[in-house]
């Protein structure tokens, strides 16, 4: 299934003030679930100073209400526009009590100024008659429907939103759940098509696979996207900070040319790519944002996001061989390798192209840190030429930089959990297999190289290792391609054994240079890389 990107129309919303300079209209309201009138006030005012358009007082949090009281108090003192929620359990909130108590806690929210309120589908025909079909001032009707199983098809959510509209909704809100990530595509269809015919549709999916719903609304012209004031407090799975909305993912520059880029894996959440790339795109001017992609089915995916708009992508664990499979065309070096971390989908034909930027970024920081300590042979060629190079994990990048290292004219041995898996990788290549277990005894020499391809050791089982502490003396230098922690367990040991250490950040680097130039068709900013990974 192709999704089709169309130009979404304006939604005729009003641009308020927030930071920066805008390119869409789509609105980033902050949910307050503070359990008292006082906190909810202090966080208003932190909405307003992050760069919320509005805010949701979610009333079904509070621990104490007066509805009168406490409604008109907040409305006053708000520094930004209002939309007022009051959350049943049975549609996933807080409120367990009388059901006209809570209508009426709505009904006078729009009675003192409110600027929206939100109704659910299943109460609006109980609220329209509880109002008389009234309304007041300019408070506009937001009728929400959430759905915490999963994701209908789209024939079942254009009904859904044709329900929702004949409930009487200025704004139509749907929520679903996402199984897997291409049931965000449905969700674009529907905002895209919604707004064609010009009715405001907010369409979220929650949970992580449903992350890039919440993030590229703009692109599709949803009306609005909600962003917490900190991480982990939610009012609803998935939901991004307004910082990482604002100032990671450039949320106000998101527009329908905007070319989607992200980084496939499972899991994903700890990669530092969106923090490059996009703090990269912004610096340079390109029209681009990338975000998490958490994947379960590689092909499904591109089969699913086949729109030139969807037009590069990284790929990690446990991907990158699968992604070589999806590939219409690949790159020799990474055809030999067996194994792509990114893809290009061409804008002439929406063909895939696959290649290998891995084994250059490893590589290379391993040669440049052996050149370091003194390890080079002679003045040309690689420092890796003659030696023992243990590589540790037979996945995509085990593949890589074995191969980069036999291409160096090092002595190449494959150690896995699965001895059979590095046989085989070992037998391509022309090197030597062991299984992980015999690692611990294996040093048949001194000034043998060391490199982790594998997840152990990365955030937030910290403190694994592939390898025993007392096993590392053997080792001139150890590179660790995990860079969640920067110096994880496997480095720190090396390093009190007297080994050189290589972190995955340096690879990070490395390897993202050639992205960004396939990504973008401009020069990598090399310098703004390494300034930004300083920091972590």
């Amino acid at each position: 299934m192709e999704l089709v990107v169309p130009v979404a129309p304006a939604t005729g919303v009003k641009k308020m003030e927030s930071k920066g300079i805008r390119k869409n209209s789509t609105l980033i309201c902050a949910p307050l679930m503070g359990d008292s009138v006082d906190r909810m006030l202090i966080d208003m005012n932190k909405a307003k100073s992050s760069g919320a358009d509005l805010v949701e007082v979610r009333l079904d949090s509070l621990k104490s209400f007066d509805p009168r009281k406490d409604i008109e108090i907040l409305i006053k003192r708000c520094p930004l526009p209002t939309l007022f929620t009051y959350r049943p359990k049975w549609e996933g909130g807080l409120y367990d009590g009388d059901e006209n108590s809570r209508l009426d806690a709505l009904r006078l929210a729009m009675e003192l100024g409110a600027d929206y309120i939100d109704v659910e589908l299943q109460a609006a025909q109980e609220f329209n008659s509880f109002m008389n079909g009234k309304k007041h001032g300019n408070c506009k009707v937001i009728v929400s429907n959430h759905n915490y199983q999963n994701t209908p098809s789209a024939e079942d959510l254009g009904n859904l939103v044709a329900i929702i509209q004949a409930a009487g909704a200025d704004i139509v809100k749907i929520a679903t759940t996402a199984l897997d990530i291409t049931d965000v595509a449905r969700v674009f269809q529907i905002t895209v098509h919604s707004q064609v015919r010009g009715v405001p549709i907010i369409a979220m999916v929650m949970g992580e696979r449903g992350l890039m719903s919440r993030i590229l609304c703009p692109k599709f012209g949803g009306y609005l996207t909600f962003g917490t004031l900190e991480s982990g407090v939610v009012s609803a799975p998935g939901q991004p900070t307004i910082d990482a909305l604002v100032n990671l993912y450039n949320f106000r520059q998101i527009g329908p040319d905007t070319k989607v880029f992200g980084i496939i894996g499972k899991p994903v959440s700890h990669s530092k790519s969106p923090i490059l790339y996009n703090e990269a795109f912004k610096q340079v001017g390109f029209d681009g944002v990338y975000m998490h992609l958490l994947v379960d089915d590689v092909a499904k995916f591109f089969e699913t996001y086949s729109s030139t708009d969807f037009a590069g992508f990284s790929c990690t664990i446990p991907h990158k061989e699968a992604a070589l499979k999806c590939s219409h065309e690949v790159h020799p070096v990474a055809k030999s390798i067996g194994a792509v971390n990114c893809m290009i989908r061409k804008s002439s034909d929406g063909k895939l192209f696959g290649c290998n930027t891995d084994y250059v970024g490893a590589i290379t920081a391993i040669e440049d840190a052996l050149r370091g300590a003194g390890h080079a042979n002679g003045t040309t060629g690689s420092p890796l030429a003659g030696k023992l190079f243990v590589v540790i994990g037979a996945g995509g990048a085990g593949k890589a930089l074995a191969y980069g290292a036999k291409e160096r004219g090092a002595r190449v041995v494959i150690a896995n959990r699965t001895y059979e898996r590095a046989k085989e990788i070992a037998d391509t290549i022309g090197g030597d297999a062991l299984s992980l277990a015999d690692l611990n005894d294996f040093h048949p020499e001194d000034g043998m190289i060391l490199a982790n391809t594998t997840s152990i050791g990365m955030q937030p089982k910290v403190d694994e290792t592939p390898i025993s502490k007392r096993a590392l003396n053997s080792y001139a230098l150890v590179f660790d391609a995990v860079y969640t922690p920067k110096i994880t367990r496997l480095l720190r040991e090396a390093e009190e054994s007297g080994a050189k250490i290589v972190t995955g950040v340096e690879m990070f680097i490395g390897q993202a240079y050639e992205q960004f130039e396939r990504f973008t068709g401009l020069p990598a900013p090399r310098e703004l890389f390494k300034k930004i990974m300083a920091k972590y």
